[in-house]
């Protein structure tokens, strides 16, 4: 059975990777998310493929575990991974939570090192892992340090995990769009109002980067970056000093 499997499906980007992956040659789709009853209304209203809904916190052991047990059991040719879940939390980490500092660690860059190693074993030649990440990986974000850094962890995984796939041709591509009109931004606490400079940055549409994302994968890219003005930035956070470039990306 060829299947995807998406995490983070329950709102936002994810919605429309689900949306997405179910024009691709694939038999089922497996959607991982916290919230059941939002995975359950998305597979009544959007599927069109057969749909697994997988309730499951991914940042907890035993999330993991159910899925490396139900891995086990089924056996699945996983054909996409879409590691989409993720989290950040807007402000100077001098004045944060450490639990909430901490929790964006384990969603942002174990959980998807974890489901990675867990998946590779059920991926065949011609698969493809797609990790979420932003525009924050390319350089580092004050009041958005944390998440920043663990962005930055997942382009960097993801290169040199795709050098590593290379011989079995599974291709990963790591997914940097800007900000998106989604839940992320609320729940990052940033509201219209809190940056007026996040607050000028140019929108990227969920929908179109979720479908050209899943494209630039098949055609075997390394990074997908939505819009002129991102490409630019990323290719002068290669050139400019780092300094600089913290300056001009202050939230």
């Amino acid at each position: 059975m060829k299947i995807a499997i998406i995490t983070g499906a329950s709102s936002g980007l994810g919605v429309e990777f689900y949306k997405a992956i179910q024009k691709e040659a694939i038999d089922e789709a497996w959607i991982i998310a916290r919230r059941e009853d939002r995975l359950n209304e998305i597979k009544d209203s959007l599927s069109i493929i057969s749909t697994r809904v997988i309730p499951m916190d991914i940042t907890t052991r035993e999330g993991i575990e159910a899925l490396k047990a139900l891995l086990d059991a089924e056996k699945p040719d996983i054909r996409f991974l879409i590691n989409n879940a993720g989290a950040g939390v807007y402000g100077a980490i001098e004045n944060a939570d450490y639990k909430a500092q901490g929790s964006m660690v384990e969603l942002n860059a174990r959980a998807v090192t974890e489901i990675t190693t867990l998946a590779l074993p059920y991926m065949s030649h011609h698969s493809y892992i797609i990790n979420t990440c932003s525009i924050a990986s390319f350089a580092p974000n004050a009041n958005l340090t944390v998440y920043s850094s663990t962005k930055a962890y997942i382009l960097s995984f993801s290169r040199g995990l795709r050098y590593e796939l290379r011989h079995r041709k599974i291709n990963v591509t790591a997914i940097c769009p800007g900000p998106m009109e989604t839940e992320f931004l609320a729940v990052a606490g940033l509201d219209e109002g809190q940056s007026r400079a996040f607050d000028r940055l140019p929108r990227c549409n969920p929908q179109k980067t979720a479908v050209k994302g899943i494209r630039a994968s098949k055609k075997g890219k390394a990074v997908y970056t939505p819009r002129f003005f991102y490409k630019l930035y990323r290719a002068l956070s290669k050139i400019l000093p780092t300094s600089l470039i913290i300056k001009l990306a202050k939230t």
